[in-house]
């Protein structure tokens, strides 16, 4: 018998109809600000010397972050097995959700009606939700965007499609069309759209609808997504003002404006000064980055954006990236590597990464890291977690996500803390070092 997926009742009725004809751009009139975002403020604390760094405190509704922070991401309105409990416990201030994930499952008007994203979830603290710009344009095969993000050639065709793919999505100057990786169904996202499930959604910190390029892209079409993006953050804006006035009874919510332009310098500068001059709260960085550059782009978008607004780094988690992020001038970050990799059975250390698939952990009674004082090494051994893993146990995708999760916000915890007291410099050099030396073994080689 041939077996088909059950679709939500809710996604069914979130298909959109075809678009009408594309209207010339209108240039709309912001204003300068909105009366309700005294409810969100970034205050600054102390500043590396000689650099973009800084310690600060994010002001929400439902709490404040401390900055640095590294935000855990809860895509589906979960981190994958763990109770919020557990998330809490690892020192974790505030979670990011999907709004593209929760607008197909199980909707943004459920999460509104249940009060929002935290007391759906019975999340204590902060919430964030990215726009669903990037899995609505690369999940599955989208638009342009079904490629390797690390390759920087970009001699080749813009709409190129990595092989084996089908074309999910369709980026044009009002929106994107997509199919739903659930069903098939076809949807329509427009700045308007996000701005109005994330509003649903209910998160303390939102993100403006952008366009995501690739370093494959050509600098022609770095140059036209940039303007789509920022016509597209005027167009959340005024979106965001309208819904935060029709919801008076509901708590502020922040939008961040997002920075695209891959590599280019003057593109990124151009962007942070288009939406500088924006009334947004704060401001992601996002795009494709070449590692070997992020900190220099990064320091791009510091020296233009202003002081008094948070950055996010989109996506990132590796202790280089974050030092360099972080020394740079972004505030927080947000990354699934944690817990995906603890998934696969790969643990973090002070000397890297290695996976307990190996068959040299079966009697190692050793905690994952000496020293760790999370739940997972305060109460099991490396031994007990690879038999779970060997045995397909989910409590080894749990224990492993706890202690992944307490490295990486332990990790920026530490950041802050050494900025604070003046030994940033040395830390970096210290854990980068350990880290790096060479003894991590993410294959799992016996």
């Amino acid at each position: 018998m041939r077996h088909t997926r059950q679709v939500p009742n809710e996604a069914k009725k979130r298909r959109r109809a075809e678009p009408p004809a594309p209207q010339p751009y209108v240039q709309p009139e912001l204003p300068d600000a909105h009366p309700r975002q005294s409810a969100f403020s970034y205050e600054v604390g102390t500043r590396l010397p000689g650099r973009h760094g800084r310690t600060g405190v994010i002001h929400t509704p439902h709490g404040d972050v401390k900055t640095p922070a590294f935000i855990v991401v809860g895509t589906k309105a979960t981190v994958k097995a763990l109770t919020p409990e557990q998330v809490a416990a690892t020192g974790a201030q505030a979670m990011l959700a999907n709004a593209y994930h929760l607008y197909l499952q199980p909707g943004h008007d459920l999460l509104d009606a249940a009060g929002g994203l935290g007391r759906f979830t019975n999340w204590q603290g902060p919430t964030y939700t990215d726009s669903g710009g990037f899995q609505v344009m690369s999940l599955g095969s989208g638009f342009k965007k079904v490629i390797d993000m690390n390759t920087v050639d970009s001699s080749g065709p813009d709409d190129a499609v990595a092989p084996g793919k089908e074309r999910l999505a369709n980026v044009d100057d009002d929106g994107v069309w997509f199919k739903s990786h659930i069903n098939g169904d076809k949807h329509r996202f427009t700045p308007e759209v996000s701005m109005q499930v994330q509003h649903g959604i209910g998160a303390d910190v939102m993100f403006a609808f952008d366009e995501l390029t690739t370093l494959h892209n050509s600098r022609g079409y770095q140059e036209e997504a940039l303007e789509r993006t920022r016509r597209w953050a005027e167009r959340c804006i005024q979106e965001h003002f309208r819904l935060t006035d029709e919801r008076e009874g509901k708590d502020y919510q922040a939008l961040f404006g997002v920075i695209q332009g891959a590599q280019f310098e003057d593109l990124r500068r151009k962007a942070c000064q288009d939406l500088a001059a924006m009334p947004f709260d704060g401001f992601g960085l996002g795009g494709a980055l070449e590692k070997e550059n992020l900190g220099t782009i990064v320091g791009w978008c510091a020296e233009e954006l202003p002081e008094d607004k948070p950055r996010h780094l989109l996506g990132i988690s590796e202790p280089d990236d974050l030092f360099w992020a972080i020394e740079n001038g972004a505030d927080t970050f947000d990354c699934v590597s944690p817990t995906r990799v603890a998934r696969n059975s790969a643990f973090y250390t002070d000397h890297g990464r290695f996976n307990l698939s190996g068959r040299r952990y079966k009697t190692d009674f050793t905690p994952l890291q000496e020293g760790c004082d999370c739940y997972s090494c305060l109460n099991y051994t490396r031994a007990y977690i690879h038999h779970l893993f060997k045995a397909d146990e989910l409590l080894s995708h749990t224990l492993i996500s706890i202690h992944n999760i307490r490295f990486t916000v332990r990790l920026v915890d530490r950041a802050r803390e050494a900025i604070e007291d003046g030994t940033f410099f040395e830390l970096k050099d210290r854990v980068l070092a350990d880290y790096y030396a060479g003894a991590g073994d993410p294959q799992g080689r016996d």
